[in-house]
């Protein structure tokens, strides 16, 4: 499954935000310097769609907020 998240670095609060079936909008507390951000990034959709860590790919937006995530269930 491919959705497209938009990541808001330096927030107060980690969390995921359903905005449709294909898009979401994720808190992530990490600044964006040295993959911090896109490490929580990880770890945060993968428990909110309940899949190992190792099975959530970034394809596209690896230096941008914008991202296109692959979950492997």
């Amino acid at each position: 499954m491919k959705i497209l998240v938009k990541v808001k670095p330096n927030s107060k609060t980690s969390e995921v935000v359903k905005v449709n079936e294909k898009e979401y909008i994720a808190k992530v507390k990490a600044c964006p310097k040295d993959n911090k951000a896109n490490i929580e990034l990880s770890k945060l959709i993968s428990a909110y769609f309940n899949v190992p860590n190792v099975q959530v790919r970034i394809l596209r937006g690896a230096k941008s907020k914008t991202k296109l995530l692959e979950i492997i269930k």
